[in-house]
């Protein structure tokens, strides 16, 4: 009999549910609590695990279950709340979680995706910390412009430190993707596509691992660049894209801009589209899914970067 697991997962607790069996558990999430589960779920060997992504705490209960060779699925919390109140299931606490997240999983058995491996983790982490970082530079040197003189003084100094510590993870950054083969690779090969940088290779090796390892269609829809239909009988309504990676998808963008400056495939298909008359956030939106379709070519292929075969 096929048996589905449902885990919900907080700061300091785990609420497991399995079904058919309606067997539930609640422990605590340490090391104790975490192999606890993971003998449970080697007994019982379940069809499928089901977890929410919950800001990186999900991320070590999946890779020890991963690990052992347990199918493990972590989804979108909008999939699971959805579902739920699809189901008829308003009420919310963490067990309610756990039985929906088991349900879910029988019904819907989302894709399981390879989870990243801890050094893919490591850099996942610099490379958020970084666009904190950036963020608050960002921040501080608008406030910089309306600072009294009082303030003035804290504020050039934060940013001072701010762009120490940005050149410093820079530096990590480059020797932990040097340091690796499979990554150096990788990265020559984007950093070869005019219009890509250091940053969007980064962002992409660290926050995108499934580049080259799925199609077109369905790393376009990963990213959240592939156009959402919306008709209904005759009704023909306008395509948007949503949902997917907005980190990858930010820096994704500002390599399009430069793209369309400098690369000359990527130039010339945006001009192709102007002159049909498309709108200026439609051009942009079709150059990105076409600079994400040549990435995850030449990563799958391991080809160089090559204006005539793009």
């Amino acid at each position: 009999m096929d048996k589905f697991v449902g885990i919900d997962i907080s700061k300091d607790s785990l609420d497991l549910c399995i079904e058919p069996d309606d067997e539930v558990l609640q422990l605590a999430y340490d090391d104790t609590g975490i192999d606890q589960v993971v003998r449970r779920l080697a007994q019982v060997a379940p069809t499928l695990i089901v977890m929410e992504a919950t800001g990186g705490l999900e991320m070590r209960l999946a890779s020890e279950l991963a690990a052992k060779g347990l199918p493990v699925a972590v989804i979108n919390p909008r999939q699971a709340r959805d579902f739920a109140k699809a189901t008829g299931q308003l009420a919310k606490t963490d067990l309610v979680d756990a039985a929906v997240l088991a349900a879910f999983a029988r019904a819907i058995r989302p894709a399981v995706r390879p989870i990243k491996d801890v050094d893919t983790r490591e850099l996942d982490d610099l490379v958020t910390r970084r666009r904190q970082l950036v963020d608050m530079r960002v921040q501080e040197t608008l406030r910089l412009g309306t600072a009294s003189t009082l303030q003035r003084k804290s504020v050039t100094a934060h940013i001072a430190w701010l762009d120490k510590r940005i050149v410093k993870l820079d530096d990590d950054l480059s020797k932990r993707l040097r340091a690796s083969d499979a990554w150096r690779t990788k990265d020559d090969l984007l950093q070869g596509i005019p219009g890509v940088g250091a940053i969007t290779s980064l962002t992409m090796l660290a926050k995108c691992p499934e580049l080259g390892q799925m199609n077109r269609r369905a790393i376009a829809a990963l990213v959240g660049v592939a156009p959402r239909a919306n008709d209904s009988g005759k009704h023909r309504g306008k395509r948007f894209v949503w949902g997917g990676r907005a980190d990858v998808r930010a820096v994704l963008y500002m390599a399009t801009v430069s793209a369309i400056r400098c690369n000359h495939d990527i130039k010339t298909f945006a001009a192709r589209l102007k002159q049909a008359g498309k709108p200026a956030k439609v051009i942009i939106v079709a150059c990105m899914r076409k600079l994400l379709t040549i990435m995850n070519a030449m990563v799958k292929n391991n080809a160089q970067w090559a204006p005539k075969t793009a």
